[in-house]
């Protein structure tokens, strides 16, 4: 990972003409800039180093990596150091054309690939004196086009979830460049799996350890919902009396199905024991059928559970069950970039977000799970991408209020407080004048309050961001809303009035 090619370059002035043609690989675009602004995901720096005549850029991250992006949307690791990439480039001058081939097509299609597009290149200009010359000045050993691909091939592997780009403004992420990657849950449930095997080999110990651990314990439920071994009803009894320590989770719900599909009535007084573990799992295990009930009233309930909740295909679960599961491992970059990506199908394809049986309705929870999942991750950027696309997706003047007060709170948290200050605005104007009345009452209840509180809060960003004349309108304004509230509604805000027109007054 080191960048002695390119201290080289820098340096001569011969060589960096070699490289800028006929290799594509100029040094005098970086001073151009790329198509767009960009950054990383991961929120790493990019230092652009290059560029090509087709208005691609060449940037170096933190490790030393090589991304390359081109004009249309499309970026990838191209080596694990500046000198890899340049290795691979010089020796490859149509890698662009081999960024799906992979070792495993064999060197025959590999090398007839190479040899097609390197033919094409020579009708319009000479590559290989200038490839032996610039290989030779920059101390690069001669491999085989074979070698060179699978070096390709495997740094652009390693892009996605780190090095995924994108657009500044937008907040967009980049298609990959390359090989497509495992879907979600395979990376997932690669330890659910192994722990399932370990359960399935008999190994006690390992049996109370994924029982006790949380984690761990929803990752062998859920392989063990793509993977029903007949012989696995003994160690499901033992994880769903567990999980119930839990209280209320859908892999609880889940344990209970797969143990409920085994039609095995004796198992009717375990289910309901987790069942009446407190007041949530008794509510979200509701239906269950009760003592007596046959082996095929418990199939049937289990059954119906499974087909509206569960099944034995990974791909039609939610994209946030794999999200969560890789949040709770660690995985966060993993689960941002597959965040990223779905918020991203979603403002390409609203379609996505019709119900099923009323194509004409659409249903916005799947915007404001996004806003939270990307909240937790700490991405604002990301959650107020898709609160204000679920903002502006609202219809009734509640929803729409409540819609701006959120999107308001995440604008004031990442900074962006004129903004906050006009969705404010925007809110207070739909108070005046909302176009039903599902607003009749807001003045009465919580929906109120937090309207004044979030005024508050944020007139005291302002005051600390050294706006006194904004935290002043703006306390102004929130006065106003207090003024409306009842006396109920006002109490909780009484305290928090006082101490920012104190903070106010200190700045004025």
């Amino acid at each position: 990972m080191t960048d002695h090619a390119l201290r080289l370059l820098r340096q001569n002035p011969r060589l960096a003409e070699l490289a800028a043609f006929p290799f594509n690989f100029d040094l005098a675009r970086a001073a151009h800039g790329h198509v767009e602004e960009v950054r990383l995901a991961s929120g790493g720096p990019l230092e652009m180093v290059a560029g090509d005549d087709t208005g691609g850029t060449y940037f170096v991250c933190a490790d030393g990596s090589m991304l390359y992006a081109d004009s249309e949307g499309s970026a990838g690791i191209i080596g694990s150091g500046v000198d890899e990439a340049l290795e691979i480039m010089i020796g490859l001058p149509g890698w662009h054309d081999y960024t799906r081939l992979s070792p495993d097509d064999g060197a025959e299609k590999i090398l007839a690939c190479v040899a097609e597009t390197e033919e094409e290149i020579r009708e319009y200009h000479g590559i290989d004196e200038e490839r032996t010359e610039l290989r030779t000045a920059l101390g690069f050993p001669e491999r085989s086009p074979v070698e060179l691909v699978g070096m390709l091939h495997a740094a652009l592997l390693r892009t996605e979830p780190d090095f995924v780009l994108l657009n500044a403004d937008e907040g967009c992420a980049y298609e990959l460049l390359g090989p497509p990657v495992p879907p979600l849950w395979e990376p997932v449930l690669a330890a659910g799996r192994a722990d399932l095997a370990l359960l399935r080999a008999g190994d006690r110990t390992a049996l109370d350890a994924v029982a006790e651990d949380p984690v761990r314990r929803r990752l062998a439920l859920r392989a063990a919902q793509f993977d029903r071994a007949e012989g696995d009803l003994q160690l499901l009894r033992h994880l769903v009396r567990h999980e119930a320590q839990s209280s209320m989770t859908d892999e609880l719900r889940l344990a209970a199905v797969l143990v409920g599909l085994r039609g095995d009535t004796r198992d009717l007084p375990l289910l309901h024991e987790v069942r009446e573990t407190d007041f949530d799992t008794a509510c979200g295990l509701g239906g269950m059928p009760e003592a007596g009930a046959s082996s095929d009233e418990l199939r049937e309930w289990a059954r119906g559970l499974d087909d509206s909740l569960f099944g034995a295909d990974p791909e039609d679960e939610p994209v946030g069950t794999w999200t969560d599961l890789a949040r709770d491992q660690g995985m966060t970059e993993l689960a941002r970039v597959s965040l990223i990506r779905e918020l991203d199908g979603i403002f390409m394809d609203q379609s996505r977000l019709r119900r099923p049986h009323a194509p004409r309705a659409l249903t916005t929870a799947p915007l404001r799970a996004l806003a939270h999942d990307f909240e937790e991750l700490g991405d604002l950027p990301q959650a107020l991408r898709a609160q204000r696309l679920y903002t502006a997706l609202q219809e009734s003047a509640w929803d729409r209020v409540s819609a701006r007060l959120d999107q308001a709170r995440l604008e004031r948290a990442a900074g962006e407080l004129s903004q906050a200050v006009r969705t404010l605005a925007a809110l207070v104007e739909i108070l005046a004048e909302p176009s039903d009345d599902s607003l009749q009452h807001w003045q009465g209840v919580n929906l109120g309050r937090f309207i004044a509180e979030e005024h508050y809060r944020l007139t005291l960003a302002l005051a600390d961001a050294d706006l006194p004349e904004d935290a002043r309108a703006l306390l102004t304004a929130a006065d106003a809303i207090l003024g409306e509230l009842s006396e109920n509604a006002a109490k909780g805000v009484r305290e928090l009035a006082e101490e920012t027109a104190t903070r106010v007054w200190e700045v004025s």
